[in-house]
């Protein structure tokens, strides 16, 4: 089911300042007379930037916040109008308990800081995958994979909760049981309107179900956003071309934010944070290391794209989910 969810004030907020900057108008030199108007073609408005951090959480809470919010801050410089985070950009914990003891609530110290992050540089900031303490946190003990997305004013925009969680287990290599300390999400969240699109929200595995993307296109969506910490041996096999083929199937943009590198002795993130366009073409991507890379968004771009391959009138809803299973082959 898609719902809305209503903008909820963290803390007492100010305006916040527009999020594209302004370019200058030229002047003549001083003292010379006025030039009489000459009749010329509008410049192009220019396009939406959003960035894109790939960042290396750790345990420690303050200097995980400190390497995002410079982040943040030198994307407001570049003009971007959204910045993305990935999954577990507060921090990452070296097992179950641990995780469970640094997390927050939505109302906590944190994300307070995030509120006012926002609000200082007037831009959006999409923090994929947040450990939040919810209202059950006192009877369940467990917390939600949260992407949190905060407008400039510091407002929470939206708050989607993981609804596929992650437990995999590649033997010798990888083994992951996120369902043992993780509630799954009831719900997807409708689009939220941004300057940069209609921005849907999901969380790392939920890449690996097209059913999602597909719901969120139906619901509007123009940007799909999958904030991701996934391990190297996934990563180099699955990331790029599970992100492409999302992109092309949705014929959305499709960002992925994401964790790279050394975050505590027993696991390192495979990185790669990039941006997909709806032709599926991959138009940036983080070098090794944390950073940012840049992207505009076209919109117009996107709707030629719908017109000339109009996927999206062409499904058969009345047919998918029909198909009865087969017995076994003779």
């Amino acid at each position: 089911m898609l719902r809305a969810v209503p903008r909820t004030p963290l803390r007492r907020l100010l305006p916040a300042p527009p999020c594209a900057p302004r370019r200058p108008r030229g002047s003549g030199s001083p003292g010379s007379s006025p030039r009489p108007p000459r009749a010329m073609a509008s410049p192009p408005a220019l396009k939406p930037l959003v960035a894109v951090g790939q960042v290396t959480s750790t345990p420690d809470k303050e200097l995980n916040f400190a390497a995002c919010a410079g982040l943040v801050r030198e994307a407001a410089r570049r003009g971007a109008c959204l910045v993305f985070l990935p999954e577990g950009f507060d921090y990452i914990g070296a097992d179950p308990a641990q995780t469970l003891s640094l997390a927050e609530g939505l109302d906590g110290d944190l994300m307070g800081r995030y509120a006012e992050l926002a609000r200082d540089c007037g831009l959006w900031l999409s923090l994929g995958g947040f450990h939040e303490r919810g209202q059950d946190w006192p009877t369940t003990r467990r917390i939600y994979n949260c992407h949190v997305l905060l407008d400039p004013a510091g407002r929470l925009a939206a708050a989607y909760r993981k609804t596929h969680l992650c437990d995999v287990e590649l033997e010798g290599r990888v083994t992951m049981k996120e369902s043992s300390f993780t509630n799954p999400g009831a719900e997807i969240v409708a689009p939220v309107s941004t300057p940069a699109g209609k921005l849907g929200l999901c969380v790392c595995y939920d890449l690996r179900f097209p059913e999602i993307s597909l719901a969120l296109r139906r619901a509007g969506a123009e940007i799909l956003t999958y904030p991701s910490a996934f391990t190297v041996p996934t990563g180099s096999a699955h990331w790029e071309v599970l992100l492409r083929a999302r992109a092309i199937e949705s014929q959305c943009y499709v960002v992925a934010a994401a964790q790279t590198g050394k975050n505590h002795e027993r696991r390192t993130s495979y990185g790669h944070a990039l941006v997909v366009d709806p032709w599926g073409a991959v138009v940036a991507q983080c070098r090794e290391g944390p950073g940012l890379c840049y992207a505009e968004i076209d919109l117009d771009y996107l709707h030629r794209i719908r017109r000339e391959i109009p996927v999206h009138s062409h499904r058969r809803p009345d047919l998918y989910g029909t198909v009865a299973a087969a017995g076994p082959a003779p």
